[in-house]
């Protein structure tokens, strides 16, 4: 479904970054089953309407939560990924915790990177958080990867942290600030 760039909450050289609305659910449950291989055993994003509906709803009603597609340009603003802030706090925290997927057609072509790079300024900008925080499962290089290289540091290691696929998974903790930003 193409989407215009006034759409966008933030737009880089190839990537808008929006957020959720319900009418993206048929697009976003075909990527998501095109790209089960991809996620396993990473992320179990919602692959049916009834799924994405509870999703994409608590997303865009909770105000602890927000959600964000990465839309590809080149490709008339097909979903290439998506990013969530989860766990949104204000008062003295002003932090969020953020989970994010690409979509298969998508992945490694830098598409997420821009579309986190947008998202930081995004939530250290209009959204006014000051941290942002990444949980990822020690043997997700490639989520470890985008992490770093969107400026992230490595800040611990939380054993038996979240509950996915059947077990409790560990998880190491990345987080960037707003001032980490303001030095590049």
């Amino acid at each position: 479904m193409p989407h215009t760039a006034s759409r966008y909450l933030a737009e880089g050289a190839r990537v808008g970054l929006r957020h959720f609305t319900h009418a993206d659910g048929a697009e976003f449950t075909v990527r998501a089953r095109e790209s089960k291989d991809l996620h396993h055993p990473w992320l179990f994003p919602p692959d049916g309407a009834a799924a994405y509906a509870a999703y994409a709803g608590r997303l865009i009603e909770d105000r602890t939560k927000a959600g964000f597609l990465v839309c590809d340009k080149e490709a008339d603003g097909a979903l290439a990924g998506f990013i969530n802030i989860n766990n949104i706090v204000g008062g003295g925290f002003l932090c969020g915790a953020l989970g994010y997927g690409a979509f298969a057609h998508a992945a490694g072509r830098g598409l997420m990177r821009e579309g986190l790079h947008l998202l930081v300024r995004y939530a250290f900008g209009p959204m006014r958080l000051h941290r942002l925080e990444i949980n990822v499962q020690p043997g997700n290089a490639a989520s470890i990867a985008l992490a770093r290289s969107c400026g992230f540091r490595l800040e611990g290691f939380s054993p038996k942290m979240l509950f996915i696929d059947g077990a409790w998974r560990d998880h190491e903790r990345w987080a960037i600030t707003s001032e980490m930003t303001a030095d590049r």
